[in-house]
This record gives structure tokens, sequence and C-alpha cells, in this order.
């Protein structure tokens, strides 16, 4: 299926997964050819391009000091441009599951490698939907993060200020795990103190009024997702979707595309027979664009983000389709450039957004794998994964129920609560409403004492044994607040309640609700009953 372009020899890769250490150990990695691997040839999909890297790229070394491995490097439409897989001259990417279609691009070789199970995760690039697209034909999961926050140091360009490297896994969770690591990495842009760290427990989701590009048959397959997410309590809202198409339109159509020629141009010029004639075409034609274009461009393109995002102001995030249709071969074989940019048409808006976004399966339409991306605001990476998770795991649960769901890469603070902040108690929506993230069940160290307080509604009052006195373990919960988030918390906490330092029952110290000791004082001791929770099923409180 011209999955590879180059292939390490499986005894050295054998050796280094018996010997790989770290959270993701023993993963075999596949990397699209445009992502340098130290050692390995770099094509970006032309053979008179190659270059032999002396390190890793940014994105590379963090999975392998994580313990991934490499497999080798992957075919793609070369220098990144295409949507299709098939503009290579190391041969058309066929599709893992339909051999007569297109496996989506440019990201092919890395989609196909996860599909067939020759490798676990797989590094891919997006600027206009390849590591979505092919994701999509595939039924598995391709995560987008925010532009910069997983660095493009080692990467081919393509479009420099919106390239972005991707993540392909066969489920939400490694490909959460790989993304995580690769974030935490060395980032291009740094996480701002006020990002959200969860979707809400009822999120609100828009989704476009009108389809028009779909397949009516994919019609059905979305409208049958939308009507999931509404039956698990996801509130819908519509929005017109002329700005964003009108954008995804700028990034070929318009000045935008001078981008493509000022990365590769030169080379394009210089050896046009080394180029797919498709790819050259695409670049050569940005090379006399003049600057006042895309100047004017840019202006368009900002009053159309303007007008996108403020009819998003109210949603969490956005759904839509990925593709709009699966081409077989011969179709892209006989309209290259028509086909390949129907299948931009609910992607090419996002980095041109600065939007990220992960791509899920939502099933089958016909023969078809059916798949959605969910898109959410610059940095509300986990806000678009909390919601593209309820889709891809249906009645396995929710992914907020997990503690352990999603690795953190954002500055995080945590705040132990052991009342009236629990989940399902009155007060949570205190947290949530401002993007904080359960975080799972604690106790304290068998010290202290829980009164409840006379206030509406009851809160606990939780305070420290003096030396000698006989304590308890108080149950509680853990929370993730970004560093923004618990500061307006802090700020707007009434009294008698106050914030202070609490010791776990493993030893840990970490801040925690408390109050004043005249208030602690008058409280019920409820200390019997070792948390709220049993305090409340008991009429305590």
């Amino acid at each position: 299926m011209s999955v590879w372009i180059h292939r390490r020899p499986e005894p050295e890769v054998a050796a280094e997964i018996a010997a790989a250490a770290g959270p993701l150990r023993g993963l075999r990695l596949a990397v699209k050819d445009n992502v340098d691997v130290a050692g390995l040839p770099t094509t970006a999909g032309c053979p008179d391009f190659v270059y032999v890297p002396d390190r890793d790229a940014a994105a590379v070394a963090a999975l392998r000091s994580a313990g991934a491995v490499v497999v080798g490097k992957t075919n793609l439409d070369q220098f990144a441009t295409g949507l299709v897989g098939t503009r290579s001259p190391y041969g058309a990417v066929r599709n893992a599951l339909r051999p007569d279609y297109v496996s989506g691009g440019s990201s092919s070789g890395s989609a196909v490698a996860v599909a067939l199970g020759e490798a676990d995760i797989a590094i891919g690039t997006d600027t206009a939907g390849s590591g979505r697209v092919p994701a999509a034909f595939h039924g598995i999961v391709g995560i987008k993060p925010t532009v910069g926050v997983v660095g493009t140091a080692g990467v081919v360009p393509a479009c420099r200020s919106y390239d972005c490297v991707t993540i392909f896994a066969a489920d939400v969770a490694s490909a959460n795990r790989a993304m995580a690591v690769m974030a935490a990495g060395a980032p291009d842009r740094p996480w701002p103190s006020d990002v959200r760290l969860a979707a809400p427990p009822r999120p609100v989701v828009a989704v476009f009024d009108s389809l028009d590009a779909l397949d009516p048959v994919w019609q059905v397959a979305f409208d049958r997702t939308v009507a999931d997410l509404r039956e698990r309590g996801v509130r819908i809202v519509t929005v017109d979707p002329e700005p964003f198409l009108a954008a995804a339109r700028l990034l070929y159509d318009g000045a935008l595309v001078a981008e493509r020629y000022s990365a590769v141009g030169e080379f394009v010029d210089t050896q046009p027979d080394a180029v797919d004639p498709t790819v050259g075409a695409i670049i050569g034609k940005a090379r006399d664009i003049p600057a006042h274009r895309l100047v004017s461009d840019l202006a368009e393109l900002q009053r159309l983000r303007d007008r996108a995002m403020d009819s998003l102001r109210d949603a969490d995030a956005l759904l839509a389709p990925t593709a709009p249709i699966h081409p077989t071969i011969a179709e892209v074989e006989a309209d290259p450039v028509a086909v390949n940019s129907r299948l931009g048409t609910y992607t090419n808006f996002c980095n041109l957004f600065d939007l990220c976004a992960v791509a899920v399966p939502a099933g089958t339409a016909g023969e078809a794998q059916f798949g959605v991306t969910v898109f959410g605001r610059a940095f509300d990476d986990t806000v678009a994964l909390d919601i593209a998770a309820l889709i891809a795991q249906g009645d396995k649960g929710s992914p907020l129920d997990d503690p352990a769901w999603p690795l953190r890469v954002a500055p995080v603070h945590e705040l132990v609560v052991f009342g009236a902040h629990l989940r399902g108690q009155p007060l949570e929506h205190q947290l949530t409403d401002l993007g904080a993230r359960w975080a799972g069940p604690v106790r304290t160290a068998p010290a202290y004492r829980l009164g409840a307080l006379d206030t509406t509604p009851p809160k606990p009052a939780v305070t420290r044994c003096a030396d000698g006195e006989t304590g308890v373990s108080v149950a509680g919960e853990r929370w993730l607040l970004s560093p923004a988030a618990l500061g307006r918390f802090l700020s707007g906490l009434p009294a008698p309640m106050q914030l202070g330092a609490v010791e776990l029952d493993d030893g840990a110290w970490t801040t925690a609700f408390g109050c004043d000791a005249a208030a602690a004082a008058a409280a019920e001791d409820i200390s019997e009953y070792g948390g709220w929770r049993a305090a409340l099923a008991a009429g305590a409180v």
C-alpha cells in the first residue's frame, strides 16, 4: 500500500522496545516523512529533496523520551500538499479498508500504519486537515492541537503560520496520552493562565445549519451523531457556515497560498521535474502573488474569524463532519484539484481561525467509515477532547468520570473540597463554570475534625486537631483549576470559608477548603461520619 518510505530493521526496533521506559514504554511510533528523525532520511515525499537530520524534531524527541520507539517514516502527499494521499512518487497510499478509495492526506501513510496495526501511534502534520481527514477514512482518532502547542522545530514547513504536528491512534485515550507528551515538550506557544481544563457537565455544541457539500448518506450518519449527543445531555445550537466556508476557500484560492511558495517554492522552481505536477502547480501559482493581495486576504480572514467566533460565543465547541465524501482513487485521478478541494470543505478553516480539533470515528455511512470533528477555541484542547470522547466512547461512560483523563499539560492548581462543592452537590457549578476538572476522591490524614456550618447551603468545617487530640480521615475530592480560575474562585469566597493547606493520607499537602477558627468552633461536629456524603445519607446535615 506504499505506506512506508523508510522502515527501520525489525531487530533494531525490537531491541529498543525491550529496553524502553516511560509513560509510552514500547509504543511503536510511525513518523510522517516531513518530520525529522535523527539518522533517517527526510524526503517530504520528494526523493530529490532528501536530507538526513542529526537530531529529532521536537515532537519526535518528546515521544521517544517517553518510551515510544520509531518504526519508520511514512508516505505523504508531497510537501504535505493535499488531502488525498495520492500525490507521491513513492506511490498512492490506498485506503486500508477499501483499497480502491483514497487514504486521505497528506498524512496518509501515518494513518494507514495505525489502521493496519503496524504502529500504535503516528505523527502527522495538519495545515488544512491532513491530521483529520485520514483519521475519518480509517475509523481512527486524530488530534490536531491549538497552533503552537506542539513545537514545529524539525518539521518541513507547508505554511509556517498554520502548520501543526498531530497524532493518530486507534482510540482517544492513546491519542490523548501521546499528545500530552508532545505538548509538554518544547511548545512554540505557552499555555495561558486561564485555560479551561474540562468541558462542562452539560456542554453546548454548535452545528452548521446546512451541510450542502455533504453526501446524503453521510448526512444521515451526522444527524445520528447529533441525536446521540442530545440523548447524552448535550445542548445543540445551530450557526451559519458561511464565514467558516469562506475562510476555507481563502487557504488555497486566495493569497495565503503564498506561504507554501515561501516554504519550498525555490526548490519547486529549480527542480520542477522532481515535483508532482499537481503539487508543483499549486505551489508555483503562488510565486507572483502581489503583497497587497496577501495583506487584503489577511484582513478578510480576520473579518471572517470575528464573525465565526461571535456565532460560537455561547457554545463550548463546534461539531462538523470531518469530510463530506470518500472518493475513489480513480475519481481523484480524473479531477485531482476539485476533489481535493471538496475534501477540505469542513477542515480548511480550522487553523486559519486558531482552533483546536479532535477527529473521531462516528460509525459508518454505507460501506464507508464516517468521522466527525469537534472544534474548540484556542487552548480549549481539553474541552474538545472531552466532547469528542463522548462520541467515540458511546455508551462506555463519560471521560469526566475518569480522574486520570486527560493527562495534564496546561498549568494547574489543585483544590480539595469536602462538602457543597463535591460532584453533584449544590455548589459544584462554581467550579465547573470556571473550567475546573474533577480529579478523583481523596482522604485527609487521620488528623482532622469535620463540622457542619449553619449556612445556606450547609458547608463543611474541616479543621486540624491540636496535638494530642484524636482526629479522623475526612473524605473529599480533588479538583484541578487554572491559576486564573483559582484566583477568581478565591476572590469570591464568602466568609467564614477560606483556603489553606491540608495533609492527605499519603503524606502530601495540598490546597483545600477550611474556615476560620470561630466558625469552626460553633459548627456541629459530624466527624463520626468521616465525610460529607455519609453525613448527608445519615440525615446529619
